[in-house]
Parts: structure tokens; sequence; C-alpha cells
């Protein structure tokens, strides 16, 4: 019998079906045949039984789990296909009634893909805003490549100041007492880099080398350890050494140094086109940004929860890789700021909510231009990919082993934004909407967009997955006293106090 479909609210759709009895007995015979192995009888070898004893010892309910997985899988998957579903989330079971000599009706509820409205998505005004360096951030961006090549040195004939880089040996105490954590030695600490509690850094101004005093401090109220928020506590330090940063010379010789260029002219002007590149750049990237911002403002589409919150987790997991590979565990961080990890995920829903509907109507938008990726994209794409992760391409190639929908995917969400941003008119942000310039088409910088990862990448059959089961409305007919149970199935850096 085919699927009954009813749509609900929030893009939630629920399929009825039904198995007759001869269905059901078939997958009530599957189901032992699985499972025969799990069964004892007296004068039986184990899983040597036949059907009809298994049936009367434990009675026919113990062989129903399975025999409900092969019927609702089987059904699910040909309803998804019937019907053309795109699946967003996890299916859940929900049995109707089970009787042997009528067979099993049952329920399967699921979200699909919403329906997006597009509105305007060809020809939309974005502000466009660029400016080339000033002379001001060339020497601004030339300095902080000095101070990358700065050099410390020693100072003995001075004492402490700001912006020196002090050696000390410290240890804290509250009422008298030292606390854990608030001891170091030989840790260096540049003054005015505000890594240690307020009070701290300003009060090693003035010393000398070799001196060992006391400071007075009050951890803040909202310090990370309970013991020790709002206390009075009182440090001894001993300074061991001070270094100061020396620059380099801003001459020739400093341009030869660190650059191709023989004079610090040259150097300068390299400075000022590779400035001038960037902002090109991100001038172009906001610009394309800011065109899905406006296609996505004129579409019009519900977006499922259930997207959402796989979006915050995919978000939650990539945050997390990024902390480890800083050294540091999220949930440390989250615990020094006081959040929890519910706190941390309800702080990315917005940003996901955004996420999920810039795809959806990217999606849409690619549709309605009849965008494709062509084997040529995927190849550059390929090429691409594995020259940022410094690979070979024959390699990445080996590594997806035709696995390549989320690359092909990617890029068809590139030439769509290509296209929209292409067709889109800029406008100077300064300015009226009477100065506006249609913009010339032009081979663009691919936008950051939402993209998508690998594992998301499936399908709707794939989707159909074995649905979760609910509290069954009717009790299956057939089963036996509790006396005898069926076999059970199993279910498919430096810590411092004072910093």
């Amino acid at each position: 019998m085919a699927a009954k479909l009813e749509k609900k609210e929030n893009s939630v759709v629920v399929l009825t079906m039904e198995a007759s009895k001869e269905e059901f007995a078939e997958a009530v015979q599957k189901s032992f045949n699985k499972n025969k192995n799990r069964f004892q009888i007296p004068g039986f070898r184990k899983g040597k039984a036949p059907f009809h004893l298994v049936k009367k010892y434990y009675g026919e309910g113990a062989l129903y789990d399975d025999a409900i997985d092969f019927i609702v899988n089987e059904g699910y998957r040909g309803a998804v296909e019937e019907h053309g579903l795109s699946v967003v989330s996890k299916p859940e079971m929900d049995i109707i009634e089970i009787e042997p000599e009528t067979g099993m009706k049952y329920t399967v509820t699921v979200t699909v893909r919403p329906e997006v409205k597009l509105g305007e998505y060809l020809g939309v005004e974005a502000p466009y805003h660029f400016h080339g360096p000033s002379g001001e951030d060339v020497e601004k961006e030339i300095e902080r490549v000095r101070e990358r090549n700065a050099r410390m040195i020693t100072v003995e004939n001075r004492p402490v100041k700001d912006g020196d880089t002090v050696t000390i040996d410290y240890e804290g105490f509250v009422d008298g007492v030292a606390f854990e954590g608030g001891k170091g030695e030989g840790y260096d600490l540049k003054i005015g880099s505000n890594s240690f509690i307020p009070g701290f850094e300003e009060q090693l101004i003035g010393h000398a080398i070799d001196e060992e005093f006391s400071i007075s401090v009050t951890f803040p109220e909202e310090y990370h350890s309970e013991a020790l928020k709002g206390k009075e506590a009182t440090f001894v330090v001993h300074i061991h050494a001070i270094r100061e940063k020396e620059l380099p010379q801003l001459d020739d010789e400093f341009a030869k140094d660190i650059s191709e260029f023989d004079t610090l002219e040259e150097y300068k002007k390299d400075v000022f086109e590779k400035m001038k590149e960037q902002l090109e750049k991100r001038a172009e990237e906001e610009y394309k940004n800011a065109v899905i911002q406006k296609v996505c403002d004129n579409a019009e589409v519900q977006v499922p929860q259930c997207m959402v919150d796989e979006e915050v987790e995919q978000m939650h997991r990539d945050q997390s890789m990024r902390m480890r590979q800083q050294g540091i565990e999220l949930e440390q961080y989250l615990q020094f700021s006081n959040q929890t990890i519910d706190d941390f995920k309800k702080s990315l829903e917005p940003i996901a909510q955004v996420r999920v509907k810039s795809d959806l109507v990217l999606e849409e938008v690619a549709k309605a231009l009849k965008i494709e990726a062509t084997p040529a994209d995927i190849d550059e794409e390929i090429e691409k990919i594995a020259a940022s992760y410094g690979m070979q391409k024959e390699d990445l190639v080996g590594r997806l082993a035709g696995n390549d929908a989320f690359i092909r995917e990617s890029v068809i969400v590139r030439k769509t934004i290509d296209a929209i941003s292409e067709k889109a008119v800029k406008t100077d942000p300064h300015h009226d909407h009477d100065h506006a310039e249609k913009k010339e088409p032009k081979k663009k910088a691919p936008a950051k967009a939402s993209a998508k990862k690998a594992d998301e990448k499936t399908s709707a059959v794939d989707k159909a997955e074995t649905p979760v089961k609910k509290t069954s409305a009717k009790k299956p007919a057939g089963a036996k006293a509790e006396s005898k149970a069926a076999p059970k199935k199993a279910a498919p850096k430096k810590d411092s106090s004072a910093e």
C-alpha cells in the first residue's frame, strides 16, 4: 500500500503506512532467521529449535523488534522515494497497531527541506566600500614588521619600565598563607601585557635587577577561582633580569634583510601594492557577503529547528578542534569565562540560523539559474584545496575516492555567489542610491560562504535510517507472560593564579 503523506507545520510531514498480515508474517520469519542462534529451548541445541516452538516457548513478541525494523525500514525508504522527500531530520516511528491477523500500521514523522520562496536575487543593490592604503597605513605596517624583527637585549643599568620583559620569581599569599597556583619561578612577563591580575604588572615598574619586594593586589570578583574571588593578596617578587626590545634601523639594509628589494623605497612600494591587493579582496568579499544577505532578506523560508541544531553542533565541533590545536580545551575556556556548554551553544544559534538560511536560499538560486559544477570546475577546485593543504593533487583525489559530493556543492555555491554578485549593483555606502553605479562584470575572488561539511552531505534515502521508536499505541498480540522474557536486542602552558 502506498504511504499516505500528511503535511504539518514547520516542514514536518507524517507518513502513515501499513503492512499486510502476510508481510508482517514474513518479517517475523526473517527476524527468527536472524536471531535463532540466540534462543535456547530444552531438548534442542542452541539455535536448532524450530520456528513454531520458539514462538510457543518465548512468545511471538520476542521476534517483533527486528520484524518491526524490517517492515519500517523498507516501508520508510520506499515512502521517501515515492514522495521525493529531502529529509533533514532523524525519523521517529510510532506504532499504531500490530495484529498477526491483520498486520501492522505505523507512522513515521520527519522534517523535510523547507520550501524557499525567492524574492529578487538578480540586480540587488549592495554597498561596496574600498579605499586604497594611505601613507600612514604603509608606515604602520612597516612598523609592525620592525616589531616582528626586533631583538631583545638585556638591560642592567636602569629599573623596570613599561614595555620591558622581566624574568621573575613570585609567590602569592592570602592572609599570610600561600595558595595553590600562586607560585612561579623564572617567569617571563611583559609589562603592559595585562596577562596577570590587575595591578600586578604596574607595581614592578621602578624596581631593579636582584631586588626582592612585596606588592599588594585584589583578585577580581569574576576571577575563575572561587577561593580567590575578591580576595586581597600579597606577592613576594624577585627580579632576575630586565630585557627591552630593540628595533632594527629603518634603512636600505633593513629592506634587504626582510625582503627581496635593495632599497627601502622599493620595499615601501611593494608593501603598498600588497596592502592594496588585500584591501581590494576584503572589499570584494564584504560586497559579496552583502549581496548574499540582501538576497536572503528578499527570500522567504522557515528554517527548521533541527537544521539549526545540526549547524550548532557542527560549529561546536569546529570550535573545539580549533581550540585544541591552540593547546586548550573548549571546556576549560568556557569554565574560565563562566559559561556552560549550553550557554555556548545558545550563543551560536543566531549565527547558525543565518548560515542555514543562506545555504537554503543559495541552493534555490542555483536551481533557478541552472548552475552546475562541470568536471573542469571540480578538477580546479581539487587543485586549489590540495595546494592550500600542501598536498599533491593525486593524493587528494586518492583520499576522496570518488566521494567528491561536497566539492561539487562547494563549486555550485561559489558559482552561484559569483553569478548574483556580477548582476548586482554596487552602491557607495557614503552616498545616496542615486549615485549608485552599475558594476562592470569581471572575475571576482571567491566569497566566503557557509560551506557545508562533507559529513553533512546526505541524500534523502540515506537519511532513511531506522526510525526512533515511540511508545506503541496498542500492546502487540501474541506476547507471552513476562516469566519467559525474550532475549533483549542491543540498541542500534603554565597555570598560575597570578595570571
